[in-house]
């Protein structure tokens, strides 16, 4: 008999799926097209830079055909900046995603990423990729830094101070997280703008405990007080007062 599987994605489910993110690489040899379930992939030519799966590029980084651009949220003034706006503009919430990218129209303009006007949801976003905006936390920001640091360490410009900074930055947004459980309390909502996937996959089990919690506090408090009705009713004896008659 299977075992039952815990609600949500785990951990190491989510870290594969951040492995469709794109990410820019520099090719350091020639390779042709290779075509993949999701589409050819563009034909390799130094130094043109590519997009690329990350699963695809740690690839050929481990095989010397390839350097992977660090994404510019990845660099030390970007997360400088974000750790700021964390710890001192909005203490409270977390840091905004992305904005929607665009793109231009040729005639000076902006229209949405994507085709026909639609936009497009990770991996099918450059949030990853070197045209990545500098300053906001993509979804998948927590898994694909650990990655890029445990496997292209060499490419991330400052990895030492990098994986300072996201240690940092790691530990005042599980504070948040843990804080902000405190609107639960009397049926509060709790908003997750901002928050990455690791982090909901991490966070789970204590949110969930703590709704749980809620939830049998809040029917613990339902029951004495229905008990306290009844035994008011039963010793009242059913007779009605003559303020309760409206004399």
């Amino acid at each position: 008999m299977a075992l039952p599987l815990p609600p949500g994605l785990v951990p190491t489910e989510v870290a594969f799926l951040c492995e469709m993110e794109m990410v820019t690489i520099v090719p350091r040899q020639r390779l042709e097209s290779i075509p993949l379930l999701s589409g050819k992939t563009p034909t390799l030519r130094p130094p043109h830079r590519a997009q690329l799966p990350l699963w695809l590029a740690l690839l050929l980084k481990k095989q010397r055909r390839a350097n992977i651009v660090a994404p510019p949220w990845l660099l030390a003034d970007s997360l400088k900046y974000i750790i700021n706006h964390e710890t001192n503009t909005d203490p409270e919430a977390f840091s905004p995603p992305p904005p929607p990218p665009t793109r231009s129209d040729g005639r000076g303009g902006a229209r949405p990423y994507g085709r026909d006007a639609v936009l497009l949801s990770p991996p099918f976003l450059p949030s990853c990729t070197q045209a990545a905006p500098s300053g906001y936390l993509p979804y998948h920001w927590l898994e694909l830094s650990e990655t890029l640091l445990a496997h292209a360490a060499d490419d991330v410009p400052n990895a030492a101070e990098v994986r300072a900074l996201l240690r940092d930055l790691q530990e005042v947004r599980a504070a948040k997280m843990r804080g902000s459980t405190v609107h639960l309390e009397g049926g509060g909502v709790l908003s997750l703008r901002g928050v990455g996937a690791m982090e909901l996959a991490e966070s789970r089990g204590f949110v969930l405990g703590v709704v749980e919690g809620v939830r049998k506090l809040g029917a613990s408090a339902e029951a004495s007080r229905r008990e306290e009705e009844e035994e008011r009713r039963n010793d009242g004896g059913g007779d009605m007062s003559d303020e309760e008659m409206g004399f």
